[in-house]
């Protein structure tokens, strides 16, 4: 391991000095490449330089331990504990470091939110689900763009479709694909019956013109037509909404959010190269099933990851066991003990499946 890091460090070094090459900043391309691998050794460098560190300490206090000098000798004894629990610490946040990290980990996303069975009552908790997450990567720092959404008469969602951009996004968003379930007393049951509504959401890593390539021409089918609203209401009177087929897969994508037919064509195309790229990604999964299992795959979007229980004020995460009564908070986009958990649980599984 140690031989790995010292190459890793060298590394480091070598993109640090590159990139403050004149050659290197003016070639944007490569800039983007080299900052993008800087970002992901920058916090594994600083843990090894602080790892050997605390192996020179070790030594240098070891040694003390054993000379002739009494007082040295307990110096060294009283220290030593510190050290090799600080050691152990460090191996084991290095071995999580070292772990094959997702490649869409620092790519923006396609976040799409869709009511599922209950009717209205999942299209007002999909408008709960998008607000939450808006809140939660609102207190990031990062970016959100409503990239199509249809909405119902009473302020819900049948579905929306955001672009979140900021710095590891996909990261943290990933573990919320799957099916998210409600349980509440509706505002229009008259008996106080709980209701069960289920909500699908969809995250997608955005991607980029040269990871899916498109011929447009041969492959696109593109549509123009009227917006409409709710309950068929018109929008407005110009035909800039834009319905995308791609031929080859029989995907579709419906933008009509803006007024401008060339500004929802442009966010139809990259919600299409997002789904493709996800199409082709879950591919490539399938046909290694065997070591999906050692990553962070994004989940079976059929599978029931959490409940939200209104009447108890609790939300269960039911991959982790996980359980808050604070679902207010967590409505208000407090998630991240969720995103914790999760990661740390997947990170575990993986460290398992590297030893195995």
């Amino acid at each position: 391991m140690l031989d790995k890091l010292a190459k890793i460090e060298e590394r480091y070094d070598e993109i640090e000095r590159r990139l403050c090459d004149p050659v290197v900043i003016a070639n944007r391309e490569m800039f983007k490449d080299l900052s993008r691998e800087r970002s992901a050794l920058e916090e594994l460098v600083p843990t090894y330089r602080e790892y050997k560190k605390i192996l020179a300490d070790l030594e240098e206090y070891e040694a003390s331990a054993g000379s002739g000098d009494p007082e040295l000798k307990e110096l060294a004894e009283a220290e030593l504990p510190t050290l090799r629990a600080k050691r152990q610490a460090l191996e084991e946040r290095i071995k999580l470091l070292l772990l094959p990290r997702d490649p869409n980990d620092d790519k923006n996303v396609i976040l799409e939110v869709r009511a599922g069975t209950g009717g209205e009552e999942a299209s007002l908790f999909a408008a709960d689900l998008f607000r939450m997450y808006q809140k939660f990567a609102e207190s990031n720092g990062w970016r959100v763009e409503i990239m199509s959404a249809s909405e119902t008469d009473s302020g819900g969602f049948k579905e929306v479709i955001t672009n979140i951009s900021g710095k590891d996004v996909f990261a943290s968003f990933k573990y919320e694909s799957g099916v998210h379930r409600v349980q509440r007393v509706p505002t229009t049951e008259s008996q106080g019956r709980i209701h069960t509504s289920a909500v699908t959401v969809a995250v997608l890593p955005e991607a980029e013109e040269v990871e899916v390539q498109i011929d447009e021409d041969k492959e696109l089918r593109i549509d123009v037509m009227r917006a409409g609203g709710p309950g068929g209401q018109c929008v407005n009177t110009t035909d800039s909404a834009v319905r995308i087929t791609h031929l080859p897969t029989g995907l579709v994508v419906l933008c009509q959010d803006e007024k401008s037919q060339h500004k929802n064509r442009a966010k139809a195309l990259k919600i299409l190269r997002a789904r493709l790229l996800d199409k082709m990604q879950a591919e490539q999964h399938a046909e290694r099933a065997a070591e999906r299992k050692s990553q962070v795959g994004t989940g079976d979007r059929s599978e029931r990851i959490r409940t939200y229980n209104f009447p108890q004020g609790r939300v269960t995460d039911h991959r982790v066991g996980l359980t808050l009564y604070k679902l207010e908070a967590i409505l208000a986009g407090d998630i991240g003990e969720f995103i914790g958990s999760i990661r740390a649980h997947f990170q575990a599984e993986a460290l398992k499946s590297e030893n195995a």
